[in-house]
């Protein structure tokens, strides 16, 4: 797969992706419900609208290193939307994502997830990209599975998944 980034505010693009910056008219639509021609069918699933009430409490993580949506490469249609919880605690940061029913199963998940964790390691105080999952959700276990992520802790309802940079 091939990920580009700058260090700039920018998109962060795949092979089938790009993953961009939430823009306020974004952030508006999904809070008055305004449909937009260039969202799938489903898209907002109710976790984006929890993302999006969360961003306007958090507007820190509507920098670089914060919260994007995931538009698929070809169409153009916004399909789900990951982010990065910012800052860091002590050069741990936590990842969350989510892609709409109609896309799933197409690998979406995980190549956002891989991307988006790459580009948090550009950031010099983050050495490790935590997420956590119910483990009634296989599909995403799965997904961070196959996105290089390594199983650190289970609780019984949860299980703690960890990458580390190289550096």
């Amino acid at each position: 797969m091939s990920i580009s980034f700058h260090t700039e505010p920018t998109d962060i693009g795949t092979t089938r992706l790009i993953l961009r910056l939430w823009t306020p008219d974004d952030l508006a639509a999904v809070r008055t419900g305004v449909r937009q021609p260039s969202w799938a069918v489903d898209f907002p699933a109710a976790g984006d609208r929890e993302i999006v009430e969360a961003l306007a409490a958090r507007p820190e993580w509507l920098d670089r290193f914060g919260h994007r949506m995931v538009s698929e490469r070809g169409s153009g249609l916004a399909v789900g939307s990951i982010g990065l919880f910012w800052p860091p605690a002590d050069g741990v940061v936590e990842l969350g994502y989510g892609i709409v029913p109609s896309r799933r199963g197409r690998g979406y998940a995980t190549e956002a997830t891989r991307a988006l964790a790459e580009y948090a390691f550009t950031a010099p105080q983050v050495h490790t990209v935590s997420a956590s999952v119910e483990l009634a959700n296989p599909a995403s276990v799965r997904v961070l599975e196959k996105a290089g992520f390594a199983r650190v802790h289970t609780d019984g309802e949860r299980v703690e998944f960890r990458m580390t940079s190289g550096r």
